[in-house]
Parts: C-alpha cells; structure tokens; sequence
C-alpha cells in the first residue's frame, strides 16, 4: 500500500483551565527530518516526541507543533537583586559626593538596567500532562498516517493509469521494431541495387552479412524486455506495504536510460514520437512519487 509523506494531524488536552494543542504536520523530504516547535516549558519531553514520531514514520519532514493557551501551568513573577540594588545606590551616592552632583535619581533608571528587576516563570505542572501529551502525539500521528493513505491511494491509482499507458507504448514499439527492421533491410537492398546493378563481382553472402550487422544496430529487442521487466518489478513493489519511493525512483531512472538509448537507436519517426511520449510519462511519475514514503 503507498503512503504518501504529506499529512496533518490535530489533537488537544483541557487541563484545569488550560488548552494544549497538538499538531503534526509532514511533507516530503529524502530522509527522516524531525522538527519540534514546543514551548520552553515542554523540551524536557522533545527525545521522547522524536521516539514516537519515528515509531510512526520512515521518511518526511515531521514539524511537532505544541501550544499552551492559559496560564495555569505557568506562574510570572518580578524578581529583585536586592544586592545588585543595594549596590547600585551605593555607587550613585558616593559619585554623587566625589563629583558634587545634584538631584533626584529617576526611577526610569532603574528600569533601564534589566539586570536590576527581572520577570520569571514558575512551572507548575499537573500530575499526568506529560502522559496526556504523549498520547495526543500518538493520537495526531495516527490521524497523520490515515491522511497519509488517503493522499497514497490516490496518488498510486494514478500513476498506476500512467504505467498502463507507458506499457501500451512498449508494447507499441515492440510491433513497430519488426516493422523497422523489415523496412530497413528492403532500404538497404535497395540502395544495393541502384549502385551495383546485379554485378556478378559482388558476394552476396557479404552484402547480407552487412545487412544484418546494420539492423542490429539498430535493434531495440533488449531495451524493450529490459522496459517490460522495469514495469513489472513497478508493479509489484506498488503492491507492497514497505516504504518505495527511493526503490521506484531508481527503477524510473533505469526507464528512462532505456528510453533514451532506444531513441538513439532508431531512425524510425512514429518510434522517435513515442520514446518523447514515454520519456514525459516516465517523467510526471518520476515528480510524483518524491512524495511517497
């Protein structure tokens, strides 16, 4: 079954007045990319996140969203370096005397100095968020996965229309190729014939040899059997339930060198048509299938 690596997934936990939101979101990507945007509050739990989000998923980038709406579990409050204060007055008060300076100290003052007052947040979990957290990521991964199939299914029904079509054409070119070859040899006898004019000189058996030395030059047999064996291998990993989109990238490569080596081959203008019309399939499949697993 083919998964694709976009995906979203959305679960949220009510705490005691407080909202957590989970959400996972995946695109495609060559390797396994984990990336977590939690609050400060939360990194102690990001190995843990990362273990689950790998059970789930093989490939992609994976972005772990979590939000705090509230602010039960987060307790703001001023703190003072009373010594830092202490000192500060003291340093004022003795430049004050040794430069014979007036007037009152602005309390903006002492606000422009942050080390002076500073605000800090008192974590106050509730027993159990941690637990709740890690269900809702296994819980949107799961909604993942299921969007992930949805997405897979359609993109493997159409790419499966595309390699029909692509086996037509092969199948095209394996009845055109005696065609080619029958056309090519009369072609040749031909040409024999005006310049040669039925000499008794000439060694018959030689000019045949020839003949045949020039048509299998361009004898496309082999990279058609090859295309066949490509499709059918295509097709039996579509089948299969293990992450293929690096194994079908590699068989669309191999495709494709046929292709090209096929059209280098022939002189013929329909076969020279349809290898352009295969090398385009092979193609829009080879951009669909970045984003399979």
């Amino acid at each position: 079954m083919v998964m694709s690596m976009t995906g979203y997934g959305r679960e949220s936990i009510e705490m005691e007045n407080t909202t957590i939101t989970v959400e996972i979101r995946t695109v495609n990507h060559r390797f396994l990319d984990f990336t977590p945007k939690i609050p400060r509050s939360l990194l102690y739990l990001e190995d843990k996140i990362k273990k689950v989000a790998q059970s789930h998923f093989n490939r992609g980038r994976i972005e772990v969203f979590i939000s705090i709406e509230g602010e039960k579990f987060v307790q703001k409050k001023l703190h003072t370096d009373w010594e830092l204060m202490d000192q500060f007055f003291s340093d004022i008060q003795e430049a004050r005397n040794r430069y014979q300076l007036s007037g009152e100290i602005p309390v903006t003052m002492l606000t422009s100095i942050p080390e002076l007052i500073t605000l800090q947040e008192n974590d106050s979990q509730p027993t159990g968020l941690q637990e709740a957290i890690i269900q809702s990521i296994e819980k949107a991964c799961i909604q993942v996965n299921k969007r992930r199939l949805e997405e897979g299914q359609f993109l493997s029904n159409d790419i499966l229309e595309r390699v029909k079509t692509i086996r037509s054409m092969v199948l095209l070119l394996e009845t055109r190729r005696s065609e080619v070859i029958e056309e090519y040899r009369s072609r040749i006898h031909s040409r024999i014939e005006e310049y040669i004019d039925e000499s008794p000189t000439v060694d018959a058996n030689r000019i045949h040899q020839e003949i045949a030395i020039l048509a299998e030059k361009g004898d496309i047999t082999e990279e058609i059997t090859r295309l066949l064996s490509h499709l059918n291998h295509f097709e039996e990993l579509m089948k299969t339930d293990e992450p293929i989109g690096r194994k079908l990238d590699f068989i669309l490569q191999e495709m494709h060198r046929e292709t090209n080596t096929i059209g280098s081959k022939s002189t013929d203008s329909q076969i020279g048509e349809w290898t352009v019309s295969l090398k385009s399939d092979i193609e829009k499949i080879k951009e669909q299938i970045q984003n399979i697993e």
